[in-house]
């Protein structure tokens, strides 16, 4: 049985998921208002994966015969000055997601809730993957900057990240 304090904190979980949902969704706009195609269709992939997330802290907490409760959510930054700004928050907001599942498996192990603790590995395996996939792309920004004919080129292999199922 999944303890009440077990479910508060995933409930807590399917807010941050729809959070970050929000925050890439707002980063594709972003993205579209600069004319940065790639990007856009990669923000916009990851507003999607991150909703499949949520999705999944949802199903779970029914699933234990709890509810799942949404709460309310702030509005997502809108404020980004460049492209390595936004990806660089980006890759802050993931390591906060990374921390936070992290808090959840180890809350897990210390109450032997295997269940939960067993449905969270996926999750901590996906933060692994997504932090280095930002990580990646910063690193190809410094490479080559945020502007101009190299950054466009990199702009589009942005985007079949995605298409190759590297997002």
């Amino acid at each position: 049985m999944v303890s009440k304090e077990m479910i508060k904190k995933l409930n807590d979980q399917i807010n941050v998921e729809f959070f970050s949902s929000n925050f890439y969704l707002q980063a594709s706009s972003w993205c579209k208002n600069k004319a940065l195609d790639g990007c856009t269709t990669f923000f916009k992939a990851h507003a999607t994966e991150e909703m499949m997330h949520m999705q999944k802290f949802f199903d779970f907490v029914n699933e234990t015969g709890n509810i799942a409760i949404i709460g309310a959510l702030d509005a997502p930054p809108t404020d980004f000055k460049t492209v390595k700004d936004l990806f660089k928050r980006s890759i802050e907001h993931e390591k906060f997601v990374t921390s936070k599942i992290q808090d959840l498996a180890v809350f897990a192990m210390s109450k032997k809730d295997y269940l939960t603790y067993n449905f969270l590995q996926w999750f901590i395996s996906e933060q692994l993957e997504e932090e280095n996939l930002f990580q990646s792309v910063i690193d190809k920004i410094e490479m080559v900057g945020d502007s101009g004919k190299n950054f466009y080129l990199l702009d589009k292999e942005i985007g079949r990240l995605e298409s190759e199922g590297k997002g």
